[in-house]
């Protein structure tokens, strides 16, 4: 019997995402070269076991009489590959999944560890009849879990959880109102914003509906300046661009800022962070800041495992110098948008505080569980 391709490449990107790196970014180049089956199936596993991360190593200490952090990162990430498939996929054999992980750990130089692996599955064929805490059940970690609920209610934050446990959804960005000949879609509430149902989808532009949301809020017209001032990777840039306004679209990872320049706006490489080198105002501001990403946990589950609750306060402390900058090059009478996909209120209604001292003219919350898409909220603040 030959190692599935998929099973292989899922289990070295799952060791590398321990070590810091972005499941998205490993997939996009790690299956770039398989049959669509085989990178539709490193995908699902590489996502399944990062978003019940907290379930499989429950039950894997339950097995193993020890608990999943004490065992080596190549035999941890094995056991999550074969409990996932066998909890979670009833297309998978059984004894495939059992094979394949006791043969990672082998080609992974842990062959001392084949017989607890083997062990570990075969005594694990269900989920239990009840997990020991909702952390485990909802597979998030117990201080976030428990900030969600003192800020948003219990069910509430259960629900938020819960909505991270299944894929998300896909929206497209159609401008025209036209799909593609041989694409299933239908519109949403937000103008050129589409749900994806099935079909093509090459050449489509994949945006979520919540990260759609945000450039109407800025009430942009024909002609009017905009700045951009977090812009890579430029998805909110474009939609800027569909209004006929004149952009300068700004990061200060110059990688990702030269690959806007499809998009035929001034590009300019600058920290935010630092007194912007700008003479004139702009009309319009869009600050999408850099956040910790907890509205995105669906999309980008490795967030949940990595952030720590001491990041906030650094985040938090650069989006207040984001702010304080982007609003000294607001024209008066102008409209600044200040987003994050963030759900933790340091990041959101505590910025404005601190640099506004008053209640923005309007705030925009998209919640997971309750609205479609990731987790979003945005604040419109006019100059006065």
């Amino acid at each position: 019997m030959s190692m599935s391709p998929a099973r292989v490449i899922a289990h070295q990107i799952l060791l590398l995402v321990e070590r810091g790196g972005w499941a998205g970014e490993l997939l996009r180049s790690r299956t770039a070269g398989l049959e669509a089956r085989d990178a539709a199936l490193a995908h699902e596993l590489v996502y399944g076991c990062l978003r019940l991360q907290a379930r499989l190593d429950y039950l894997i200490g339950q097995a193993a009489r020890r608990s999943a952090a004490s065992l080596d990162p190549e035999v941890r990430q094995a056991l999550r590959l074969g409990l996932y498939q066998l909890l979670y996929m009833d297309r998978v054999p059984a004894h495939a999944a059992v094979w394949e992980s006791v043969e990672l750990v082998k080609r992974a130089g842990k062959a001392s560890a084949a017989s607890l692996v083997n062990a570990v599955l075969r005594r694990t064929g269900k989920e239990p009849a009840a997990w020991p805490d909702a952390a485990t059940e909802l597979s998030m970690p117990v201080w976030l879990l428990e900030r969600w609920r003192r800020h948003y209610g219990e069910p509430i934050a259960h629900d938020i959880a819960r909505a991270f446990l299944k894929p998300p959804e896909i929206f497209v960005r159609i401008p025209s109102g036209m799909p593609p000949p041989g694409a299933t879609v239908e519109p949403t509430e937000i103008a050129g914003c589409f749900r994806w149902i099935g079909g093509d989808r090459g050449g489509l532009k994949i945006q979520d509906i919540s990260s759609q949301s945000i450039v109407p809020l800025l009430d942009l017209q024909p002609g009017l300046t905009m700045l951009d001032l977090c812009a890579a990777p430029g998805n909110k840039t474009a939609q800027a661009l569909e209004y006929g306004v004149r952009v300068v679209a700004c990061d200060r990872n110059y990688r990702r800022l030269a690959e806007m320049k499809p998009l035929g706006c001034m590009l300019v490489a600058l920290d935010g962070e630092i007194s912007l080198p700008f003479r004139a105002r702009f009309d319009r501001i869009l600050l999408d800041a850099p956040c910790s990403g907890t509205g995105t946990l669906g999309r980008n589950p490795e967030i949940k495992w990595r952030l720590k609750p001491e990041d906030l306060a650094e985040l938090q402390a650069r989006q207040v110098r984001l702010l304080r900058n982007a609003l000294q090059v607001l024209e008066p009478g102008g409209r600044l948008v200040y987003s994050t996909c963030s759900l933790e209120p340091e990041e959101n209604e505590q910025v404005l505080e601190q640099v506004l001292g008053r209640r923005p003219e309007k705030i925009l919350r998209r919640i997971p569980g309750r609205d479609a898409g990731d987790g979003f909220f945005a604040a419109v603040i006019v100059s006065t």
